[in-house]
């Protein structure tokens, strides 16, 4: 069954001029692109996406980062999006990554790891929402 799934190339990839090779990866790897766009967010909206963190030490940090400097929030289809696309990033951890990942190529740290995925339907759903409106989604 077709599944989507949320993506952002983050604030270092961007800065690095990676966001093309990352997104040609994606496509190499099967993913249909429903829908990108170039933006940046707010402290406030980068604490909104990730409140499930909230309470988490690295909050603060992450947000603040996430509010740096532009991304690319997407929205990717394909069967097995969610699995296929966490396969296809790699551990959070770039050094920990296997090689031919998105992080282990693209990825400088723990904390600028290149690219975000969703983790499960759930998760997808929200993340969708919280950057797409229907309309952008056909």
């Amino acid at each position: 069954m077709v599944q989507r799934t949320f993506s952002i190339v983050k604030p270092d990839a961007v800065r690095k001029g990676f966001t093309a090779a990352i997104l040609a990866e994606v496509e190499k790897a099967g993913f249909k692109l429903v829908s990108i766009k170039r933006m940046s967010l707010s402290k406030a909206q980068a604490e909104g996406f990730y409140y499930v963190h909230a309470e988490r030490g690295f909050f603060d940090e992450l947000t603040t980062f996430m509010s740096s400097g532009p991304i690319f929030p997407m929205v990717l289809e394909k069967e097995n999006a969610i699995a296929d696309l966490r396969k296809l990033m790699g551990a959070t951890d770039p050094a920990k990554a296997e090689e031919g990942t998105l992080r282990k190529m693209f990825a400088s740290s723990i904390g600028e790891n290149a690219v975000h995925g969703s983790d499960a339907e759930d998760t997808a759903a929200f993340e969708i929402g919280y950057f797409f409106a229907g309309l952008e989604l056909k």
